[in-house]
């Protein structure tokens, strides 16, 4: 388990990196500290070889993460919003676009920074006790971190203008309904739920995977074209020795040993 101060980076025997933020006294409030540790977590998981996919959880039962840190909010003027900002979206960004699968275990209120981080993984799981919401217009403000963009890819237009504007809560069951989250299960069977669609991944070619990732991307790109992005990667595959053990393991009807080559 690596060493952070504000939370907490574990890898097990599948190569499934579990980072949780480890402040539930403080609801896991996103402080600007706190942040500079996922972003070292994050990017230790992406180019470490040993790891294959990222769970992202919040410590205790309350919360995955119930906002940003409002206290610290006081002390910025409008520039230092700006790069407070940016820096969270381009760790936010790092989260989406990852070669490695990414997926959050949101147990309990899932608010403003929070429902944005949890947005920026590629998969979300629900505890039964989850609340998402972006109530940042309670406070004069508007989400930061790329909440206004990735709830309207979520949920629609309509709805994520609803929620944006009226700050309104939605209950996991909701949150399913609309598409924002991929599955509802217990809390107790929270992390298991995560851990075996992480698992089920993890035996897949880990080249193709990281294009999906790429191509999922570029189809939601207006400077690029999704199909042509499409067509090439999966040309490429056909370069990799993955596709050959594919091929010939479906031939031979036995299971492949993907080695990521």
């Amino acid at each position: 388990m690596s060493k952070f101060e504000y939370i907490l980076s574990e890898v097990d025997e599948l190569g499934i990196n579990t980072i949780t933020i480890n402040q539930a006294k403080k609801l896991n409030a996103l402080s600007r500290p706190l942040l500079k540790e996922l972003d070292v977590a994050v990017t230790n998981a992406i180019n470490d070889e040993n790891i294959k996919s990222i769970l992202l959880t919040g410590a205790g039962e309350k919360a995955f993460v119930a906002g940003a840190d409002i206290s610290e909010f006081k002390e910025l003027n409008g520039t230092e919003a700006v790069e407070m900002a940016r820096f969270g979206q381009e760790l936010f960004r790092k989260i989406e676009t990852s070669p490695k699968a990414t997926i959050a275990a949101v147990n309990g209120f899932s608010l403003g920074g929070g429902c944005e981080l949890a947005m920026a993984c590629q998969m979300r799981v629900a505890s039964e006790n989850a609340k998402f919401g972006q109530p940042e217009v309670n406070l004069g403000l508007l989400p930061g971190y790329g909440g206004t963009q990735r709830l309207v890819q979520l949920v629609g237009k309509g709805k994520a203008m609803e929620l944006l504007m009226t700050g309104d809560m939605v209950g996991a069951e909701d949150a399913l309904r609309l598409g924002l989250v991929n599955h509802v299960t217990t809390q107790e069977e929270l992390i298991n739920k995560c851990k075996g669609i992480l698992k089920k991944i993890g035996k897949k070619a880990p080249i193709a995977i990281a294009k999906v990732v790429a191509c999922v991307d570029a189809g939601l790109d207006p400077n690029q074209d999704g199909y042509d992005a499409e067509a090439v990667a999966f040309g490429e595959c056909f370069l990799t020795e993955d596709f050959t053990e594919g091929v010939t393991a479906f031939l031979e009807k036995r299971k492949a040993n993907f080695k990521g080559k």
